[in-house]
């Protein structure tokens, strides 16, 4: 492939993140003519971020909706946990993340993602569970 069309194919498979980001916030996607949306510290861009987190790290078992409905759902005994209904408050959702189920004594199946997302990454996604949260419960 040329650099060319692997910037293109990347280009690509953003715009289909920034997608799915989206339609799991319930949001549509941002238009390119409206420029800088959100402020990069602000909590709408933590929020939108950590869509981008959920989707390619734990759509797959916790399912588009976050209600623990992924597709992998059905190979797991205790199945992932309904992220919309969760009762932890924002250090907890962190350390399982950070740290994984069994770590926490719950699910050995939840796997750590310390190694592989960075701490902005976490906070983003812990942003952007709170924001689908039903029940609120904060720090």
């Amino acid at each position: 492939m040329t650099a060319s069309v692997t910037r293109w194919v990347r280009f690509g498979a953003l715009l289909g993140a920034l997608t799915v980001a989206t339609a799991v916030m319930g949001q549509s996607a941002p238009k390119a003519s409206q420029g800088a949306l959100l402020p990069r510290d602000s909590t709408d861009a933590a929020t939108f971020r950590g869509g981008l987190v959920f989707a390619n790290y734990c759509v797959t078992c916790h399912g588009m909706n976050a209600d623990g409905n992924g597709r992998a759902a059905r190979l797991y005994n205790p199945k992932p946990a309904n992220l919309r209904m969760s009762d932890k408050n924002d250090v907890y959702l962190g350390l399982i993340v950070r740290r994984g189920g069994a770590a926490l004594g719950r699910s050995e199946f939840m796997p750590s993602w310390e190694a592989e997302l960075t701490d902005e990454q976490i906070r983003d996604l812990v942003a952007y569970l709170r924001s689908i949260n039903a029940v609120t419960h904060h720090e």
